[in-house]
């Protein structure tokens, strides 16, 4: 007999890539879910179109009825609020895209699926706030500037005691307040991004930005005067547009004064959501 000698089975030896967890590969990460989302698409779409029309349809209709207007009503119309009109109406865009940039994933479930990939959370939270700022800005920028000039263009020619009432980008203050338009809404966003990881819930988020930004606000004008002088010019929104005026009107806080409390409110929410996010689980 012979004996058959079993050869030994050979070990087959694979090569597993590992990629070390960097802020720059979050961030690519958290870029690449925001723009496929059509959803993300869409809101940032309504914000720039809010941002130029709402500018655009005032000033023509402004300019049209020109000279039909009374003299208070001539007295009492700037043109650079009919230029950056459009920034407050597109605040509820970006603030409620902000809010849903993080609640939708818990929404449905994907953040299980993100903290796995980065277990040390932050991370996300960073590339998160760093991206949708950033997008937030570079879009919003030219829609400010966009829906400025546009506006002017429609009023240049109407003169109101001899002077033309349409504005320069040059004339004093008028180009800190056009990018201060940008400025607000990225710090908006950021704002209800921070809601919206606070509290983890896109309707909830979404409410708690809407009564801050336009309900609040609304709520102090029938307290007493004395009451809504000292707290409305620190409410979120009335500081913020500090920055879009030209001068520094009564009970109003200065225009980079208010632009910086702003920014303070969005840092609490985005330094509570990251406390919040190291002390829960998902």
């Amino acid at each position: 007999m012979s004996a058959i000698t079993a050869l030994p089975t050979p070990i087959v030896r694979t090569r597993i890539h590992t990629s070390r967890v960097t802020q720059v590969r979050v961030a690519l990460s958290e870029w690449t879910k925001l723009r496929t989302l059509r959803s993300t698409r869409y809101a940032l779409l309504t914000g720039v179109a809010m941002t130029i029309g709402f500018a655009i349809i005032p000033a023509f209709v402004n300019a049209s009825r020109w000279n039909n207007m009374s003299a208070s009503d001539k007295a009492g119309f700037h043109p650079l609020d009919t230029s950056l009109i459009g920034v407050t109406v597109a605040q509820l865009a970006i603030g409620v895209l902000g809010v849903m940039v993080i609640s939708g994933e818990y929404s449905t479930g994907m953040i299980r699926s993100t903290f796995a990939a980065v277990p040390k959370r932050l991370p996300v939270l960073w590339g998160k706030a760093g991206v949708f700022g950033l997008v937030t800005f570079v879009l919003a920028l030219p829609s400010t500037l966009i829906a400025f000039f546009a506006a002017q263009a429609f009023l240049k020619g109407h003169s109101l005691n001899g002077h033309d009432i349409a504005l320069s980008f040059s004339d004093p203050g008028v180009s800190r307040a056009v990018i201060g338009g940008a400025l607000y809404l990225t710090l908006v966003g950021l704002f209800g991004l921070g809601l919206g990881a606070i509290l983890r819930n896109t309707a909830g988020g979404i409410s708690a930005l809407a009564g801050i930004l336009f309900v609040l606000p609304t709520v102090m004008s029938v307290l007493p005067s004395s009451w809504n002088n000292a707290i409305s010019p620190y409410l979120p929104s009335d500081a913020g547009q500090a920055i879009m005026r030209i001068g520094h009107p009564a009970h109003t806080l200065a225009p980079w004064t208010g632009l910086g409390v702003l920014a303070a409110y969005s840092a609490v929410a985005i330094a509570i959501a990251a406390i919040q996010l190291r002390r829960r689980d998902v």
